[in-house]
């Protein structure tokens, strides 16, 4: 079973590898990495996690595999911050 604190543990890993502050992604990576999203299947199966988890009946499988999606979820937005940051700093290079 994951915990909330491995999980933690495991954002500031990502953060630390991923560097979300840093702009330093390619433009074209960056708008590549702003494209990815859950499938509508995902997002339906995660709405169902959620709403055993709020009701008090998920199961032990169904709890971790909530916490997948959440540790991936948190995976694609560190990224796509970086993405947004790398964009950001290309336009304003260009301005100037």
């Amino acid at each position: 079973m994951v915990t909330n604190s491995k999980i933690l543990d495991e954002v500031h890993i990502l953060s630390d590898v991923i560097a979300p502050d840093n702009g330093d992604l390619p433009p074209a990576v960056a708008r590549t990495v702003l494209k990815w999203r859950f499938s509508d299947r995902a997002v339906a199966e995660m709405n169902r996690l959620a709403k055993r988890n709020n009701d008090g009946t998920i199961t032990p499988g169904e709890l971790d595999a909530l916490h997948e999606y959440v540790r991936v979820g948190t995976f694609i937005n560190l990224v796509q911050a970086k993405a947004r940051l790398s964009l950001k700093s290309t336009k304003s290079a260009k301005s100037k």
